[in-house]
């Protein structure tokens, strides 16, 4: 089994509490910063006075900007996309790094208990009958159904442990892969095609205010749970006998852990489609520079994946203009490389 490196290989000034706290100040001014520039970024060649003059006619701070065109590309186009990739990307690195300590497995991501393919396949179904604008609704119900038949199953195996809960998840994903499958070619038409494409790929080119009220809203409330619990997963770490003797009800922890993981990534599926690779990398590199301790590796973790979304997404739009690629398949090209040399840093820790 392949793992985190000791904690004794995390720079030790972030092992302190002064040190993660500056590691935490520093990231966020990079994430500020960071969106400040991909909202400059496009076609449209904004200046920061006309981005700062529509950000502050919204907020009720200033006249309404000269040209509303340039207005809308900022307020209406740019700005709530970037938000939206923002928290996609931290809500996906939290919910990566908690499924790994959850299932004491290197190898999971927010999608291993089916909820991706679950999230598919309602999106699949609303899109082939037309009705796109229900699509983040039949997201995230796929996703808690998903959820539901997956622990089910596990449960009905006996006591959930980690083990029963991936195999359980695995084979709910393939069931809703292949519903997908027979929904995309026995009903699919014309250019439904292509947004089903598009959302199976991952993108937030459609995102909205709604979507960063939705998406920051579930960060906010789900999310901010899941950082504060760095005891709780640590514990985790060393097997269910340990955390037991730690005084955690580990069935019931683990329970309501794995629910609000799945009711989060849920949301944020709703929103953006199916992106992988951020849960699943971003812990491992973060890791290498925090330690496994997750006190320190989840907030972390949550700054740098929403760095490495908003410009995987700035990428996305902006490589082959006019034409825009699926945010996921950014991820994926950087992701599938970065996380083949993680795999060879760590041969000789794979069992």
């Amino acid at each position: 089994m392949l793992r985190r490196a000791p904690a004794t290989a995390a720079p030790a000034g972030v092992r302190t509490r002064a040190g993660l706290t500056v590691a935490i100040v520093v990231g966020l001014a990079v994430l500020v910063g960071s969106v400040l520039l991909a909202v400059l970024i496009g076609p449209a060649d904004l200046t920061a006075g006309e981005v700062w003059a529509s950000v502050a006619h919204h907020l009720g701070l200033g006249p309404a900007p000269v040209q509303p065109l340039r207005d809308a590309i900022v307020w209406d186009g740019r700005l709530p996309r970037t938000l939206t990739a923002a928290a996609v990307g931290a809500g996906l690195a939290v919910c990566g790094a908690v499924m790994q300590s959850l299932t004491r497995n290197p190898l999971a991501d927010p999608y291993l208990l089916g909820l991706s393919s679950g999230a598919s396949l309602g999106a699949v179904l609303v899109l082939v009958v037309g009705i796109s604008a229900a699509l983040p609704v039949a997201a995230f119900v796929g996703s808690g159904l998903a959820l539901v038949a997956a622990l089910g199953l596990a449960g009905a195996l006996g006591a959930i442990t980690p083990t029963r809960t991936i195999l359980a998840g695995l084979a709910i994903s393939q069931l809703c892969a292949a519903g997908t499958s027979f929904v995309i070619f026995w009903s699919a038409t014309g250019d439904s095609y292509r947004e089903i494409l598009s959302w199976l790929l991952g993108s937030v080119a459609g995102a909205s205010w709604t979507s960063v009220a939705v998406t920051a809203g579930a960060l906010l409330l789900l999310g901010t749970p899941l950082v504060l619990s760095g005891s709780v997963l640590d514990a985790f770490t060393f097997g269910d006998a340990a955390a037991s003797t730690l005084g955690l009800h580990v069935t019931a922890v683990r329970w309501v852990m794995l629910g609000a993981v799945a009711l989060l990534t849920g949301a944020l599926v709703s929103q953006s489609g199916s992106i992988g690779f951020v849960g699943l990398i971003l812990p491992h590199a973060v890791g290498a520079l925090t330690g496994p301790r997750h006190r320190a590796l989840l907030p972390v973790a949550a700054i740098a994946g929403a760095v490495f979304l908003v410009w995987a997404d700035t990428l996305a739009r902006t490589v082959f203009e006019p034409r825009e690629l699926p945010v996921g398949v950014v991820t994926a090209a950087i992701g599938a490389p970065v996380f083949a040399w993680i795999l060879w840093r760590g041969r000789r820790s794979i069992a």
